[in-house]
């Protein structure tokens, strides 16, 4: 099915690192990812909003209370919306077991796919040495990652420009520095080992911002990246399979400029009716 046809169809969904109230997260991008895709159940894992961020300044133009708004319509119309605060929204982590707008917040999930599997949910942060044990090093290298990210913002900018689709800088940079790597590595183990002592099959996560489904020692280790730098979610489809969507290859931003400007004469969400006069 083209990415430009009809609405994609999965049984569920699983997307994190939003990083909303940040200038690097990709807002435009998810919105049409949310436009095109419909699913019984959506997994927030994470870093849904930066709170690290908006410590120092509020910064949230319309695209984002689009995002936000439109999950809570999600969860209005029926779709099972599960959120697992990451360590930028960890205030969140206070509200586990809460229902807030038809979205239940969890410290972590258990998910049961449609072929039988069971995958261990979570952030994956707790995985993470530099955000456990060096917290102040933790918000440094934040601060490091967020001056690529703004790099990389104006880099797509004049990509767009000149009619070229989104490309990440950031996460090329990342994949040439060896100790990225070794970290990535470590990252992907640590979590997958998790996954086999609590008994599952799998593990589905965040946090690292990189994309990827293998098999470690008899684990599936599934990360659905971010939506800052290579605009990815993982799905599953309704035998059970699993699959990771490169949305920003899937679309290109003439695609999405066309929506947006159809947006501008004739909104895609309807107004919510007036409740009938007692």
């Amino acid at each position: 099915m083209s990415a430009d046809s009809a609405a994609r169809r999965y049984r569920a969904v699983f997307i994190s690192d939003i990083h909303l109230g940040t200038r690097g997260c990709q807002a435009e991008l998810l919105l049409d990812f949310i436009r095109m895709v419909e699913c019984d159940t959506l997994y927030l894992v994470g870093d849904i909003i930066d709170g690290w961020k908006m410590k120092s300044g509020l910064w949230w133009p319309q695209s984002h209370n689009d995002v936000v708004q439109k999950i809570l319509r999600m969860a209005r119309k029926g779709v099972n919306v599960i959120y697992v605060p990451g360590n930028h929204d960890d205030v969140a982590r206070d509200y586990c077991g809460v229902h807030f707008g038809g979205v239940v917040i969890s410290r972590d999930a258990i998910h049961q796919a449609a072929d039988g599997k069971r995958y261990l949910v979570l952030h994956g942060d707790e995985f993470d040495g530099v955000t456990t044990n060096a917290r102040w090093l933790a918000f440094l290298g934040d601060w490091a990652y967020r001056t690529v990210l703004a790099l990389n913002t104006v880099f797509n900018l004049a990509r767009r420009r000149f009619g070229f689709g989104y490309w990440s800088l950031s996460a090329f940079l990342k994949v040439k520095v060896k100790n990225a790597l070794q970290f990535i590595e470590n990252f992907e183990t640590a979590v997958a080992e998790e996954a086999r002592r609590r008994g599952v099959d799998g593990v589905i996560c965040g946090h690292i911002h990189k994309a990827e489904m293998r098999e470690i020692d008899g684990v599936l280790y599934a990360n659905d990246g971010d939506w800052v730098e290579s605009c990815t979610a993982l799905v599953e489809h309704f035998d059970g399979r699993l699959e990771i969507l490169e949305w920003a290859k899937l679309r290109s931003w003439s695609v999405i400029d066309r929506m947006r400007a159809k947006d501008a004469v004739e909104p895609d969400v309807a107004p919510e009716p007036e409740p009938a006069a007692a």
